[in-house]
């Protein structure tokens, strides 16, 4: 049954005439009546009666009647509510980013604005690889992305001449662990006789572990590590450092007061940790106004704050 039965048999209750009914909605008169019939059928009984004039309901008519203007309320209402949720969405931009950010960068950044752009947390983004922030922005299921970017260059071919990007500032991601009774290093990077060292890691298809693999062999003397967990968030990393099962890079501002408390020491020294950008990209070929003012909006804010492209 389709809703315009409901509201042609409502204008034939208010004409009493088909043909009326059928001008007013915009059908001519066989549709109109087949229509109507239709409806009859569904219904499974006879709504109209066709041997008075002006036409009548039959008693089942009167209280299908009733029926029908409760259903073509709810309809309207919920045609009005779907509009007035379309409209709100329309000037809202989906923000894919990973946990770290997500929850130790991007509310202290929206904190800095005076009125900040409607930036609304794709949360299933939590969990993709960086990879899947590209792919997601070509095929427009989520409208900008917030990533991490290695200061040093990208080893891994992700971005393209369809994107772009705004710095919005900087990480310095540290190997960090637990501290022994002496208060140094349980697993020490600089320690060159120590045996392999046990390593809670990134995601190996992802963009942190690919920079900070990258770095320590830029560097030539890392002592063995021995992975024995990884995982796309820093904050499970961070778990297990905690409970003492290894050494882990983290993102020096997810470190709270853990290093001044002397909760976590570094693993190492300075040159052990890996520098990145924090970067907002947003595909070219979105399409929408939302997007593009907003993205205007950001531009001026980096400018502003002296962060630069």
């Amino acid at each position: 049954m389709e809703i315009r039965w409901l509201e042609d048999f409502l204008a034939l209750a208010r004409t009493r005439h088909f043909s009326r009914a059928a001008e007013e909605q915009n059908v001519t008169q066989p549709t109109f009546s087949r229509r109507i019939k239709l409806l009859e059928e569904e219904m499974g009984t006879t709504l109209i009666n066709r041997q008075t004039l002006p036409l009548s309901l039959t008693p089942a008519g009167e209280a299908f009647l009733g029926m029908c203007h409760d259903v073509t309320r709810r309809v309207e209402v919920a045609r009005q509510r779907l509009a007035q949720m379309a409209e709100e969405q329309a000037g809202q931009l989906r923000l894919g980013a990973p946990q770290g950010l997500l929850t130790s960068f991007l509310p202290h950044w929206l904190a800095n604005w005076e009125s900040p752009p409607p930036l609304v947390p794709y949360l299933r983004a939590t969990a993709w690889l960086m990879g899947d922030y590209f792919h997601a922005l070509a095929s427009g299921e989520i409208d900008i992305a917030i990533c991490y970017w290695p200061v040093s260059g990208s080893p891994l071919e992700l971005a393209n001449d369809e994107t772009e990007y705004v710095v919005l500032g900087r990480e310095r991601f540290m190997p960090v662990c637990l501290p022994n009774d002496k208060g140094n290093p349980r697993f020490a990077l600089d320690n060159g006789k120590s045996g392999p060292l046990p390593l809670i890691a990134y995601h190996p298809r992802g963009m942190i572990d690919a920079a900070i693999r990258a770095h320590l062999d830029r560097l030539g003397d890392c002592p063995t590590l021995t992975v024995l967990n990884e995982s796309i968030q820093s904050g499970n990393i961070r778990e297990l450092v905690m409970l003492g099962y290894g050494l882990g890079w983290l993102p020096e501002r997810s470190l709270g007061n853990a290093l001044t408390n002397g909760e976590l020491v570094p693993a190492g020294h300075q040159r052990w940790n890996v520098e990145f950008e924090i970067r907002l990209y947003r595909h070219l070929s979105t399409g929408r106004a939302s997007v593009d003012d907003a993205w205007q909006q950001i531009r001026e804010h980096c400018r502003d704050s002296g962060m630069t492209e």
